[in-house]
């Protein structure tokens, strides 16, 4: 989404400012959430070099400020990371939009979802608050059979916003149903949205 407007530069990713984020997080009023990876990944290849989530994590973990990391890395399941991992203050979504490493390769640069969907189910069977988080849902790119048989126990569903860009990315997709136009983007109807979401009993709707 940065990209696109001219706003990333992925060859030279700018590197947040750890002494900037602790004072943030300082300033911050007791009882505080913070989301880790809006705009971008905070588990980018680069967090493996400069570790600068890792560093903002102990310093929320210090303030007792909890956490919620939106990634599509499988890198918060790695030892050190869960050597940091406070259980009292982090929440962990990890995004799988199709099941396929091949299929999923020619759209996202990003771990494997086969590597993501291992690192959910370690960190689970740590007892940590984590989910898979399906973002976008789109059914023509989701096995249902094979993702109800993951045993993963919480599924968070956003679901694809269409627009001309977006069309661009995803091959395969019947956009003809993304009918309800809103906020510069045409969106499935309500009634598409809930029948889909049956089809995964752990889903909460995030964003229908």
């Amino acid at each position: 989404m940065l990209h696109f407007r001219g706003l990333w530069d992925a060859a030279h990713p700018r590197v947040a400012d750890i002494e900037k984020v602790r004072r943030k997080i300082r300033s911050l009023p007791s009882g505080s959430i913070i989301r880790l990876g809006g705009m971008t990944d905070c588990f980018q290849p680069c967090e493996l070099q400069y570790r600068t989530t890792y560093q903002t994590i102990q310093e929320m973990n210090l303030c007792r400020v909890s956490y919620l990391i939106v990634t599509k890395s499988a890198l918060p399941a790695a030892p050190e990371y869960l050597e940091i991992l406070d259980k009292e203050l982090a929440h962990i979504q990890i995004t799988v939009t199709c099941l396929d490493d091949a299929q999923t390769a020619q759209f996202e640069k990003a771990s494997p979802p086969s590597q993501r969907i291992r690192a959910i189910q370690a960190l689970q069977a740590e007892g940590y608050d984590v989910a898979i988080r399906l973002s976008p849902i789109i059914e023509e790119y989701m096995d249902f059979d094979k993702l109800n048989d993951l045993g993963i126990e919480r599924c968070v569903v956003e679901f694809l916003r269409v627009n001309s860009w977006i069309k661009q990315w995803f091959r395969g997709v019947d956009f003809s149903k993304y009918t309800v136009r809103q906020g510069g983007y045409y969106h499935l109807p309500l009634k598409e949205k809930q029948r889909i979401v049956e089809k995964n009993p752990y889903s909460a709707e995030d964003n229908l």
